[in-house]
């Protein structure tokens, strides 16, 4: 795949065969339906990375289109750009209501759609390398981020932090309230960070239970205590009153069995530039679990 896949649905033969042109020169690949069923059928089978929609077509209109692929899990992230006659206020806002990422109204320039696509698409992976309930960055992100420390001249402190007890707390509480939690550090760390970091420090969550924090040494010992300190003074707040009450969280495991544990609280792994020179990205990580492990706390 070139720049990426763009699905173009216009039922007037002049302007799709000229967008499949352009598209196409420009590196992109470019499948074009001139009636709204087949363009359907279509997203079944290539899913693409944008759609360009006009609303007035033979069968379906663009609305019902947008409606259809917002509301299937398989399509529902994928940028959808309405070009059309219309030009109405009420029209625009029907289609931003119904999930719409943006509106051109015909004629227009070519090389404007060309860069609302591109940001379209940007957005589109962008977004699908942060975490789903956090919006922190992930996956390939974090990595970059690794890379860039560990090449780095500047000195660098990495905290990993992870919850503790989350299981017993989503046993007692549901899958929802973990996300809840999920997104009361993710504030957390962002909150602090911008009281006592820079603009140049990284906050990211590796994985549902795995948030990092690249910073310098220097503000490291201070964002660590904060997030700490706040996360395990305030998570209690979502807990069911009758555990709060209780001071320990009884609970059945998945086999049936009969526990009991301490509320929720942060573990925190510190490594640093001074701990190198590293041999690639996976041991900064592999270092950092493991001092999380031996839960030696804060940097001074």
């Amino acid at each position: 795949m070139g720049k990426g896949r763009i699905l173009v649905v216009e039922d007037d033969l002049d302007i799709s065969k000229m967008l499949r042109i352009y598209f196409d020169s420009q590196g992109y690949d470019v499948f074009v339906a001139n009636r709204g069923h087949d363009a359907l059928d279509t997203v079944r089978k290539k899913l693409p990375d944008v759609a360009i929609l006009d609303i007035n077509l033979p069968d379906i209109d663009g609305y019902e289109i947008c409606r259809t692929l917002r509301t299937n899990v398989r399509t529902s992230q994928v940028p959808v750009i309405f070009l059309t006659q219309k030009d109405e206020r009420s029209d625009k806002i029907h289609g931003l209501e119904l999930g719409a990422d943006d509106y051109i109204t015909k004629p227009f320039d070519i090389e404007e759609l060309k860069l609302r696509v591109q940001g379209a698409i940007t957005r589109s992976k962008r977004a699908a390398l942060t975490h789903p309930v956090t919006n922190l960055p992930a996956g390939e992100l974090i990595e970059d981020q690794l890379k860039k420390v560990k090449d780095a001249k500047e000195p660098w402190t990495l905290l990993y932090f992870g919850i503790r007890n989350v299981n017993a707390f989503k046993e007692v509480a549901g899958p929802i309230a973990v996300n809840e939690v999920l997104v009361f550090l993710a504030d957390i760390m962002r909150d602090v960070v911008e009281q006592h970091g820079t603009l140049n420090d990284f906050v990211g969550q590796a994985s549902d239970n795995d948030f990092i924090v690249i910073t310098a040494p220097s503000m490291g010992g201070e964002i660590c205590r904060n997030v700490r300190e706040r996360f395990d003074n305030q998570n209690q707040i979502f807990y069911p009153f009758s555990i709060r009450e209780e001071g320990k969280v009884i609970y059945t495991d998945m086999d049936g069995t009969s526990q009991v544990s301490d509320f929720m609280k942060l573990a925190v792994g510190v490594v640093s530039s001074n701990d190198g020179p590293f041999s690639d990205i996976v041991q900064i990580t592999e270092d950092a679990a493991e001092d999380r492990r031996r839960n030696t706390g804060c940097p001074e």
